[in-house]
């Protein structure tokens, strides 16, 4: 039987008519329902809907035509067709009656089947019409309210999205403009719906030409395409966007509907990282050729390999120093103030025999770097030759702001009697180039109280409104005795080759025992397992992997150990700030002061 049949209704106080007629009425798809009275057929009608009600005229109390006259009177069963059932009912005015009352045709007893099939049959067949269209507008009421709903969503998202939606007939006439689209162009759908998007100045003619391109008839399909177009904002000119289009068929002609990606930020970035790399580079090269120029001048003017050593070392320190503060202030600039206490700092320039005074000034990166050299140049002749010679020697540093640039002049009291060297050194022309090679930008005074240094900077030069801040420079000062490694064996976790092959070197000439060399975390864990060590080196990164792992075990094994990194101690694994860190490039004695700290501490770490 169909999930939902046709239902008939049989009225008769006579269970024996009810009987006959529902034996007539019997089929495939039919529910027929018995009444005795109006009040059981009223309740029946209030709980089903009836294709058809036979009503027997005569019944005690309410009749078939009271009956009838009750259904008509209430919006459910008001159409529900009635056919009268009766035996005597000839009159034509008690017809013209029942009629009245809303009936559609009688039936007299005794019953013709075939009268009586025939007339249900109608009614049946009426009554599943009248399903099915009931059905399909169920159906339709519920398409339509998914489509409303899927609608109201995709409006949602079109609203609400980052991207703006865009529809373009194929005069390239706008057709919608989505809330999104307003945000991006900042262009109000009201001026932009039935305007052409050309005229209208959001699309250029380069731009209308690639989607006129797009519209042209083609495959049936619709194709995917996609491009990065100028287009026009109300306030900020044309912005870059990147577009996808998808060709739409509607009663014969071809829309395009565009999703449109405002790509502003990813085209600054891009710049902006282009333009880094390329600083990067530039830098690179820089350092690598002052680097390149510092060893080879060094080299040709040394008279002995340990002065070379010692002289090389040193402005390598400050090169790398004064790196470590560049990169603290994004290589932007940084306080001259900084790059003194940082002299002072690793033991250059001794603090309290220099006295100096100047307004807070920020100098350029290159600036800053040739007058780290040029200090360090300053203070090493002044600790060997100079001022700083001898107890009672003293160092005045002062400058003033000139134009836009400072004149800084070094004078040195109190030390030996100075006389006009009789060659030039290198370390003299790396002063005289710090003013970037300008014609008497650097000039000297070998006056016999104390040499008086005068240096010119015309370019890379800002004033600032307060001094800068002292960075915390982890390289220890290199004063201190020499390491006790005899007979120690010590693990170096290091991962390029040569900085490897140098480590080792310098700890065998310090006298350990054994040096091994692990390249990976891997081989690091393996080397631990394998021997004991007395010591370890470790870096800070090892071809981007991590050595959290490496440090906690040596931590659980009670080697001493310490960093060797170019990175800061922020890039360094968490929860080991105590354990010392050598930043590279480093001097020697620098890693033997740090691992004789570390021997001298290693009772009391045993201890615990």
């Amino acid at each position: 039987m169909s999930e939902h049949p046709i239902r008939f209704l049989i009225v008769d106080d006579i269970a024996e008519n009810i009987q006959a007629l529902d034996a007539l009425l019997r089929r495939d798809g039919l529910v027929v329902d018995h009444a005795r009275s109006a009040t059981e057929a009223l309740e029946l009608m209030l709980v089903h809907d009836y294709a058809l009600a036979f009503l027997d005229v005569h019944m005690p109390g309410t009749d078939g035509y009271e009956l009838a006259e009750l259904m008509r009177s209430t919006e459910r069963t008001r159409g529900v067709p009635i056919i009268f059932v009766t035996a005597a009912e000839r009159d034509e005015t008690r017809r013209f009656r029942g009629y009245e009352a809303g009936a559609v045709d009688y039936i007299f007893k005794p019953i013709d089947p075939v009268v009586l099939k025939s007339k249900a049959e109608v009614f049946f067949r009426i009554g599943c019409q009248a399903r099915d269209l009931q059905q399909q507008r169920d159906e339709m009421e519920q398409i339509a309210r998914d489509r409303d709903r899927a609608a109201d969503l995709l409006r949602a998202h079109t609203d609400n999205s980052p991207l703006a939606f865009v529809t373009l007939d194929q005069d390239l006439t706008i057709r919608d403009w989505s809330k999104g689209s307003e945000r991006m162009f900042d262009l109000a759908a009201a001026d932009m719906l039935g305007r052409s998007a050309p005229e209208r100045g959001w699309l250029d003619s380069a731009g209308a030409a690639i989607l006129r391109d797009w519209l042209a008839p083609g495959d049936a399909a619709a194709p995917r395409h996609s491009a990065e177009l100028q287009l026009g904002h109300a306030s900020r000119g044309t912005i870059p966007c990147e577009i996808y289009g998808s060709i739409l068929s509607e009663a014969g002609r071809r829309t395009l509907s565009l999703q449109i990606l405002d790509i502003t930020d990813r085209k600054r970035a891009e710049e902006i990282r282009s333009l880094l790399i390329g600083e990067l580079n530039h830098r690179i090269k820089n350092t690598l050729a002052n680097v390149q120029a510092i060893a080879r001048q060094g080299l040709r003017r040394s008279s002995r390999l340990a002065d070379f050593e010692q002289s090389f070392s040193g402005r390598l320190q400050a090169l790398s120093r004064a790196h470590s503060i560049l990169s603290d202030s994004t290589w932007s600039s940084a306080p001259l103030d900084q790059l003194i206490d940082d002299q002072i700092r690793v033991g250059t320039l001794d603090g309290d025999r220099l006295e100096r005074r100047g307004p807070a000034v920020e100098l350029a990166p290159d600036t800053m770097l040739r007058m780290a050299l040029a200090l360090h140049e300053l203070a090493t002749n002044a600790a060997k030759y100079g001022a700083l010679s001898v107890p009672q020697g003293k160092v005045h540093l002062d400058w003033t702001a000139e134009d836009r640039g400072v004149c800084l002049t070094w004078r040195e009291s109190g030390g030996p009697l100075v006389a006009a060297p009789e060659g030039g050194g290198f370390g003299l022309d790396l002063i005289a180039a710090v003013a970037g090679g300008e014609a008497d930008a650097v000039a000297v005074d070998w006056h016999p109280t104390g040499v008086v240094w005068t240096i010119r900077l015309s370019e890379g030069v800002e004033a600032m409104g307060s001094s800068g801040t002292v960075v915390d420079v982890t390289t220890e000062t290199l004063a201190g005795p020499p390491a006790l490694l005899d007979g120690l064996a010590i693990l170096v976790v290091e991962d390029e080759p040569l900085v490897a092959l140098d480590m080792q070197a310098e700890l065998e000439d310090a006298g350990a025992g054994s040096v091994r060399v692990a390249r990976t975390v891997d081989a690091a864990l393996a080397a631990l397992s394998e021997q004991r060590f007395d010591l370890a080196l470790l870096d800070g990164n090892l071809k981007g992997q991590q050595v959290d792992t490496v440090a906690d075990r040596l931590r659980r094994s009670q080697i001493p150990f310490c960093f060797v990194s170019g990175y800061g101690r922020e890039h360094l694994p968490q929860g080991f700030e105590d354990v010392p860190l050598i930043q590279k490039p480093f001097p020697p004695a620098a890693l033997r002061r740090t691992l004789t700290d570390l021997l001298d501490a290693r009772p009391a770490r045993a201890a615990e």
